[in-house]
């Protein structure tokens, strides 16, 4: 298949009675949830000063102030990727695997809207930290997220919907700074399912970059491509997220993608940018243009008028001072009684951040924090020699355990299973202190 950026669509112009957008009303909530959080404090932040001896090194390992932090941990940023939830609830009712493909690559861009203003970076989970999301009342869902490696990184997901989906993935941060910037580069696959069609969809994130490091304003940029595969039916779709530039006429934080069969005939283009919608446009005619000045030859897609799968909801008023928090992220760490004594709502210097006390979780949370390297210290000392702290036996996860991917053919963390039984019996007595 050709390059997703090789084309030119041209629209049809036809009658159409209904090209209404594929929105679903955010769901109202039996529970009363918090709708702000404790403004920001104003403290300034030198990163230059911090990150001028980090040239090369991977960021995971160099202690960063807090006020470089927002109270979130990565598993809650993880979970945050469920916000536009109601595509995956929508997809289940398509009878045709490219229109579901089409919901499913806007659902993979729409997890990076939150990223746009969000530039400052997740607290790092504890090994053995959780977080939970259950709210199978309001959205349907439940959600469980688990550190299963502490150096490097990494954390196992796994979300299951009553509609008719799960999703699981297990997602190790790679970031490092490169003079100017600084990349993140996310590892690991993601997988979907479908249970009524055994649809079963896997794809990986982009790269993300944070430029401005040494001097100007702090922004993030989203780049690179991704393939969605279906697994089943071997349809595809190849997604390209444009990188800005100074010298391009694109717009900025541009995506474009085009969805084929399993024999490789397009059928959908998409097309949007990652901070504020997608929209695909089925093809009814694709031939290949004049070659142009460089020799490269484009395919003109003709397209029916385009169709909305994806709008971002506007932000909560007064975001700016919240950290840019979209209306689900102010709940993430909201206190929730009933959840395991691992999760990310009971950690204290996380907790301390969100109410203001910037100057407070250094200084009062030493004690909880050099637990983590004692801990670490006990596993190596029973580690077989040669083996790394990730490969001993000393520590396993609680609730994911390692498997071979057979589609993949990598191992990783799954869901092995008991989390939810042990939350409605509240038998919690397997749970290491962490904190």
């Amino acid at each position: 298949m050709e390059d997703s950026t090789s084309f030119i669509t041209v629209i049809t112009e036809v009658c159409l009675a209904s090209l209404q957008a594929s929105l679903v009303p955010k769901g109202s909530d039996k529970l009363k949830r918090r709708a702000r959080i404790p403004d920001k404090p104003n403290y300034s932040l030198n990163l230059w000063s911090i990150m001028k001896n980090c040239i090369g090194r991977e960021l995971s390992k160099i202690p960063m102030p807090v006020n470089f932090n927002e109270p979130l941990s990565m598993l809650q940023r993880l979970t945050e990727d469920l916000e536009y939830h109601h595509l995956l609830d929508k997809a289940v009712h398509c009878s045709s695997s490219v229109e579901q493909m089409c919901l499913v690559a806007a659902f993979s861009v729409s997890s990076y809207s939150t990223t746009v203003h969000r530039i400052a970076k997740p607290f790092n989970p504890m090994l053995g930290e959780t977080y939970e999301l259950d709210r199978l009342e309001d959205m349907g869902l439940r959600s469980l997220c688990e550190q299963v490696s502490h150096h490097p990184p990494s954390a196992a997901h796994y979300a299951f919907s009553k509609n008719g989906w799960s999703l699981w993935q297990e997602i190790t941060i790679a970031s490092k700074f490169r003079g100017k910037y600084i990349s993140i580069m996310p590892l690991g696959a993601i997988h979907l399912e479908f249970q009524a069609s055994g649809n079963h969809y896997v794809w990986r994130k982009s790269t993300s970059t944070v430029h401005n490091i040494i001097v100007g304003k702090l922004w993030i940029d989203q780049s690179g491509d991704i393939e969605i595969v279906n697994h089943k039916t071997n349809d595809r779709c190849q997604v390209k997220f444009v990188p800005y530039s100074y010298f391009s006429k694109e717009a900025a934080r541009k995506v474009t993608g085009v969805v084929s069969d399993s024999q490789g005939k397009a059928h959908y283009v998409l097309s949007g940018s990652w901070d504020e919608q997608m929209e695909c446009s089925k093809i009814v005619q694709s031939s290949p243009s004049s070659p142009s000045s460089d020799g490269k030859q484009k395919t003109v897609y003709q397209t029916l008028p385009a169709k909305l799968l994806w709008r971002k909801y506007p932000l909560p008023e007064n975001a700016e001072n919240m950290y840019y928090f979209s209306e689900l992220a102010l709940t993430l760490n909201e206190p929730e009684g009933g959840v395991a004594p691992t999760d990310t709502r009971l950690r204290p210097d996380q907790r301390l951040m969100e109410e203001g006390c910037w100057t407070g979780p250094p200084r009062r949370s030493s004690g909880w924090r050099r637990k983590q390297p004692l801990s670490r210290r006990r596993r190596l000392e029973i580690c077989a020699p040669g083996r790394t702290e990730k490969e001993s036996d000393g520590y396993a996860p609680l609730w994911f355990e390692k498997r071979l991917d057979p589609l993949t053919r990598e191992t990783a963390y799954v869901y092995k299973g008991g989390y939810w039984e042990a939350k409605e019996k509240q038998d919690w007595h397997m749970c290491p202190n962490i904190f």
